[in-house]
């Protein structure tokens, strides 16, 4: 659940430190990734405004939103597919977290933002779960 990480980290460590099966690691990975994001996408807004009151939380919030911003073109000009598909790019910075903020910020549907995150987190977990498997195989 943690931004950053997210799946891309957990399911490496799971798998490779802890030896977990994949078929436990991808679940709990996808539940761990995606629970956040309906709070993220409902209280950014009341949160924002709150915390954007004091100076230094307001400097913080905009630098991470310009940072967003820089990176959501595909997600402005497809909306909810470019979401999914920026969502599914097993890199830091491309995760669940960071497309609930896109999507607050382009203001996309609740629901629309929902599933979109979704079906990226879980194509984001089987590509990294795939990579793992074949890391394996190659040792």
């Amino acid at each position: 659940m943690v931004p950053v990480g997210e799946l891309r980290a957990s399911l490496p460590v799971a798998m490779l430190t802890y030896d977990m099966h994949w078929y436990y690691a991808l679940p709990i990975a996808l539940v761990g990734n995606l629970l956040p994001v309906p709070f993220v996408l409902r209280f950014l807004d009341p949160l924002t405004r709150s915390v954007s009151k004091v100076r230094l939380f307001k400097r913080i919030i905009d630098w991470v939103f310009a940072r967003t911003r820089k990176r959501g073109k595909m997600v402005e000009k497809y909306g909810p597919i470019g979401l999914a598909i920026f969502v599914a790019v097993p890199l830091p910075g491309t995760g669940a977290w960071t497309g609930a903020i896109l999507a607050f910020l382009l203001g996309l549907d609740f629901k629309k933002s929902v599933l979109s995150i979704g079906l990226g987190v879980l194509a984001a977990g089987i590509i990294v779960t795939s990579l793992v498997l074949l890391g394996r195989l190659a040792v």
